[in-house]
């Protein structure tokens, strides 16, 4: 369905997609429906992932992960994308919140996570979200104070993928809350540590099985090994890791037009009206071939990103770019793919229609459409 060769894969990555789809299909496929009705995920198919190998792919062997390159990442966001599986947080998990540990983590740090991580035992989140601020990264108001051998963390965190499951969760802070953005420090919370609560799981328009939580820290103590990095290079470090959770954005979109499209052509065709099939009317043809040109454009520029990317080229204002449009595009597309469907594209029991709802929040995290406008704006 793509219509254009794919060269960026290797046959060693598509021979994991066959290792991917069989552990999407028999282990979370039977299972989402029962999960978004929970507003969570079960554990076990985290722990199930991580015996397949299938979290933190990036993470290498010695410390429990497969050594792999980001191409066998991308394998694992597509196929979820493929059946809209939004609830499962592997992504954000494994390619978003590990590398955050492995490349700035002390030794002690990585050795006592990552393996936790690789495995499915712990669960990772990434906290930077806070209530008012919205994708203003330097106007954080959470603090830690130094004090001895520990931070002593306070504040609140809002909107946190994996924020119920989460064990691990990497935490934006003011360490020298007169500096801005040079102020700011990442700090990993492990669960159960003291004055470091969960809130409630929040109810949203779509992503319902995928747990977004409040998190809370009232003097919350860890140790000063926790700090990732340097003390108040958070930002830096933030920037440089946001291109690859901006270019997730847009590897996921392009694979779910692509199989929102497969199925709406297959619909179309089986759907009859005014005793012919809805495909055989020009203004679905039309639609169609619409969305498979948007489809095939997207999946180009993508996989040049994901080319970009897997030789550590991918520029900050290229990752705005394929999250940008990657974002709006399936939004439109899927609008359209929905309107074919009728009123069978509303009913939830189809995917097109969660589809549909779940794609809206794209626009939003990983930098809403408006930041990317300006970081995009700023090359001009």
């Amino acid at each position: 369905m793509v219509g254009i060769p794919r060269t960026v894969l290797t046959e060693e990555h598509e021979m994991f997609r066959d290792q991917v789809r069989r552990f999407v299909e028999t282990e979370i496929v039977p299972h989402h429906d029962e999960w978004e009705r929970q507003g969570i995920v079960s554990r076990d198919v985290w722990r199930k992932a991580g015996e397949q190998g299938l979290l933190c792919p990036l993470i290498p062997m010695e410390y429990g992960g497969a050594g792999a390159d980001f191409g066998f990442s991308a394998v694992i966001i597509e196929e979820l994308a493929r059946v809209n599986a939004t609830a499962v947080g592997f992504t954000l998990h494994s390619d978003v919140m590990a590398p955050y540990i492995l490349r700035y983590g002390k030794a002690e740090l990585k050795a006592n996570y990552l393996p936790r991580l690789a495995s499915g035992e712990l669960i990772g989140a990434l906290a930077l979200t806070e209530p008012g601020i919205g994708s203003d990264l330097k106007a954080v108001r959470a603090t830690a104070r130094r004090d001895g051998d520990h931070y002593v963390i306070n504040g609140s965190k809002t909107f946190i993928t994996n924020g119920q499951n989460s064990g691990l969760v990497i935490v934006a802070v003011k360490t020298d809350p007169e500096a801005g953005r040079k102020g700011i420090s990442l700090i990993a919370v492990e669960d159960g540590t003291p004055g470091f609560k969960k809130g409630r799981n929040l109810e949203k328009i779509g992503l319902h099985g995928q747990d977004t939580a409040e998190l809370f820290f009232d003097d919350v103590r860890v140790p000063v090994g926790n700090l990732l990095g340097e003390e108040n290079k958070g930002f830096y470090y933030l920037l440089t890791e946001l291109a690859q959770e901006r270019l997730v954005v847009g590897i996921r979109a392009a694979a779910s037009i692509e199989a929102m499209l497969e199925r709406t052509i297959a619909y179309t065709r089986d759907r009859k009206a005014f005793e012919q099939s809805v495909f055989d009317f020009q203004n679905t043809r039309f639609k169609l071939a619409d969305a498979k040109a948007q489809s095939v454009m997207l999946r180009a520029f993508v996989d040049t990103c994901l080319a970009l990317h897997l030789k550590g080229e991918l520029t900050p204002e290229l990752a705005a770019m394929v999250k940008l449009k990657g974002a709006e595009v399936q939004g439109v597309v899927l609008d359209e793919l929905l309107q074919l469907h009728g009123g069978y594209g509303y009913m939830s029991e189809y995917v097109i229609g969660r589809a549909w709802v779940d794609a809206r929040v794209m626009r939003i995290y990983a930098g809403s459409s408006e930041i990317m406008r300006e970081i995009i704006a700023r090359t001009l």
